[in-house]
């Protein structure tokens, strides 16, 4: 057992050498509601690897369920559609509506093996289990009425029952984790679940930190803040990027204005320096489908088009880094902050700072909408996790982002966070090889230090 989990940690090492995933999150529902099918997850995966000035190829999908809206337990058309379209992906399970419903998952989960196994094994960069799960149960998440989440052991008893699932299968080898906030990660009660774990999801959102100076000259700081106070927790496993962005178009919040030139800016200082050599599923390609949110954080309007809103080039932009581990600058954690439901995404929460230069990561909001993540037919899901908006916090100190799972009708002011990953563990077929890209001397070196240690 310790021998393959070893190597299950071993391939996250090779595949980070080799380069990394990068792509977009995608919910399962429009913001009418109406269910997305194949066709649909088609034309988006198509749109997204066909971005006009974009760093490299986006065709990584994350997804927040495995259960196609409208059904109980069928399989989420998006994987056909992954298939045809050669998209890596992050499978996701719902975690937070009880085991009967993550049993559904499990079952969604097993005819899509069935249905697509060799076809599909190749194309799995990770598995995750929940999303922002811990965030939801934290006293913040409690008194902002968030969705109910679940406790580490719940999480790693569900992790263990996917293992159990893809075992033998050709998903037998596709890393297996959970996304959460930074704060739920520095938890030290939440240990159980980071043991089970083989990679650990960021979600982070300098936007809605405002009890911070979250200028978009100071984003870049605290979303580098974010990430080594996880890299910090959580004892060498690979930090996977999960959620981030900088939203186009809404409201201001705190000293953060959204706009076209900000989004882009964020895109350049944050995400150029990370894409191809940390996993990243951004967020987010489109969230006006067709009602825009408020903030919406889309590359794109309501139409699917390969022309971005703002230029995507990395070209010319500084690619120094202080995301990983040996970054200087330190963060410290204190307690949970807030996040956001199926509504807007919003909040604040504070942090103490570790280090004048370089503030703590404090975030009102990981997800900034969930409202078209999972299955609208999942209606024990809506009644027992119901949409909530995010109400700011300001006595509370840490970072937090939240999700819901509601149905996805209405006017929603977030894509896909039903539950809201960096370095993949798995080499993806050669349909997506185009992702990997790296040192093949560091993975050898890898593979050579991880079998002496065997």
């Amino acid at each position: 057992m310790r021998q393959t989990s070893t190597l299950v940690a071993l391939a996250a090492t090779v595949s980070t050498a080799l380069g990394a995933f990068q792509g977009f999150n995608y919910g399962s529902t429009f913001t009418t509601g109406a269910p997305k099918q194949q066709s649909d997850f088609e034309a988006e995966f198509k749109t997204a690897q066909g971005l006009i000035g974009a760093p490299g190829v986006f065709n990584s999908a994350r997804l927040y369920t495995m259960i196609q809206g409208g059904t109980a337990s069928g399989v989420i058309s998006a994987i056909p559609a992954a298939i045809s379209t050669k998209t890596s992906l992050l499978l996701g399970l719902w975690a937070s509506a009880g085991e009967d419903i993550f049993n559904n998952e499990l079952n969604a989960l097993k005819a899509a093996i069935s249905q697509y196994g060799s076809s599909l094994g190749p194309l799995i960069a990770g598995i995750s289990v929940g999303s922002e799960d811990l965030y939801r149960i934290s006293p913040t998440g409690i008194l902002n009425k968030e969705n109910p989440g679940v406790g580490p052991d719940v999480l790693a008893k569900y992790i263990k029952m996917v293992r159990d699932v893809v075992a033998n299968t050709p998903l037998a080898n596709a890393p297996i984790g959970h996304v959460d906030t930074w704060n739920s990660w520095v938890n030290g009660s939440n240990k159980a679940a980071i043991d089970a774990c083989d990679w650990i999801g960021l979600d982070t959102y300098p936007y809605f930190q405002d009890t911070d100076d979250n200028t978009i000259e100071n984003s870049k700081n605290l979303f580098n803040a974010a990430m080594q106070a996880t890299e910090g927790a959580i004892g060498g496993k690979p930090v996977w990027v999960t959620e981030t962005g900088f939203p186009v178009s809404g409201k201001n919040f705190g000293k953060a204005v959204p706009s076209l030139e900000n989004a882009k800016t964020y895109w350049q200082q944050v995400g150029c320096p990370m894409f191809g050599k940390t996993n990243v599923w951004w967020y987010t390609m489109q969230d006006a489908s067709p009602d825009t949110p408020n903030p919406s954080f889309g590359l794109i309007g309501n139409q699917l088009t390969t022309t971005p809103l703002y230029d995507l080039s990395c070209k010319n932009v500084d690619l120094s880094s202080s995301t990983s581990k040996s970054a200087s600058a330190s963060a410290t954690a204190t307690s949970s902050g807030s996040g956001s439901g199926s509504g807007s995404g919003s909040g604040s929460s504070q942090t103490s700072q570790a280090a004048s230069s370089t503030p703590n990561p404090t975030e009102g909001a990981g997800s900034p909408g969930a409202s078209n993540a999972v299955p609208s037919s999942q209606l024990s899901i809506e009644s027992s996790a119901p949409a909530t908006t995010l109400r700011p916090i300001q006595t509370g100190t840490g970072s937090g982002s939240g999700s819901g799972s509601g149905s996805g009708s209405g006017s929603s002011n977030g894509t896909v966070s039903t539950g809201s990953p960096s370095k993949p563990t798995t080499a993806p077929s050669s349909g997506v090889a185009g992702m990997q890209s790296g040192s093949i001397g560091a993975a050898f070196a890898a593979v050579m230090a991880a079998i002496l240690a065997l």
